[in-house]
């Protein structure tokens, strides 16, 4: 059947297309008309960004979501929609909200808004991403999830949702909106059916129940400038415990996290955004646009300025 591992952690889009006119039967000449501008029936979708509101479900291939970025998804983050990873081919490891497991094919990573998430793309690595506007549209798991399904129907079932979502995306035909939130209901439905199957999940250990608050407090607060001693105050605990609880469970230590955390977040809004410098740094906590420099300079190897120019080129 399947494995789990997991931690407890409409609108109307109708197109009405234009019908020419019959030219009068008199043969008098008609009021002459402005052209008409040709319109697209299939406009391009914005970017994902995972900071800013979704307006409606969305389903993308890995690749297609990261758009030659590995960062957008590899670094620690914090989305402001539902994500739902399928995975088709490859292995690697992900991150979901302070816990490091391992993914093969055939496995589903759901990361609910406002939870941590780092999932890495090997050469690899094939699947489809699906992301939830957080509206309440659908009913979905408040924890962080992993599925491996090794049951042949199991995978051909959310297999064949992604698919029918991604003909609805492409084919934009009427009462588009409706049918993408009805076939995602279906996929809820069936990946809440697979985790009650899959049973209860194994118990935690005080060490990941200490990492999972870290995380929940890191994605309210990582864009506050708190040093690492703040954090772990709130946790009761020691600096020094704090890095070496999250380096067991995470595979990196509670600085290293709060820096990508910071680092993904200041690359988005240097290449998604028209932001001065000075109020990005202000944004993300820094004390001065000249710290942020520094720290743009250690991390990404330019000043955000050159960052920001670069990308756009």
């Amino acid at each position: 059947m399947l494995r789990l591992i997991s931690h407890k952690m409409a609108d109307k889009n109708l197109h009405i297309p234009s019908f020419m006119t019959k030219p009068g039967m008199s043969g008098m000449a008609g009021p002459a008309r402005k052209p008409v501008a040709a319109v697209d029936p299939k406009p391009k979708l914005r970017p994902i960004v995972p900071d800013q509101p979704l307006p409606q479900i969305r389903v993308e291939t890995l690749a297609g979501l990261t758009k030659g970025a590995p960062w957008l998804l590899e670094q620690l983050h914090v989305r402001s929609h539902h994500i739902l990873l399928w995975t088709t081919r490859g292995q690697g490891r992900v991150l979901l909200h302070g816990l490091r497991r391992g993914f093969g094919a055939h496995n589903a990573v759901f990361v609910p808004a406002g939870k941590l998430l780092a999932f890495e793309l090997g050469l690899q690595v094939q699947g489809l991403a699906m992301l939830i506007p957080d509206d309440g549209r659908v009913t979905l798991p408040d924890r962080a999830q992993h599925l491996r399904l090794q049951d042949g129907t199991e995978q051909a079932e959310f297999t064949a949702i992604l698919d029918a979502l991604r003909r609805e995306l492409h084919d934009q035909r009427p009462f588009m909106a409706e049918a993408l939130n009805a076939h995602a209901r279906l996929l809820s439905v069936a990946l809440r059916r697979d985790l009650q199957e899959a049973g209860p999940p194994p118990p935690t250990r005080a060490s990941e129940r200490i990492v999972r608050r870290f995380c929940d407090i890191l994605a309210a607060e990582y864009t506050n400038g708190h040093p690492m001693a703040w954090y772990a105050d709130q946790l009761d605990i020691t600096p020094t415990h704090l890095t070496r609880v999250c380096r067991q469970a995470a595979g990196l230590t509670a600085a290293e996290m709060l820096s990508q955390m910071t680092q993904h977040r200041a690359r988005s809004l240097l290449l998604d955004s028209d932001l001065p410098i000075n109020r990005v740094a202000d944004s993300l906590g820094f004390g001065s646009a000249a710290y942020f420099t520094r720290f743009c300079q250690q991390h990404f190897g330019a000043a955000p300025s050159q960052v920001r120019k670069q990308a756009r080129v």
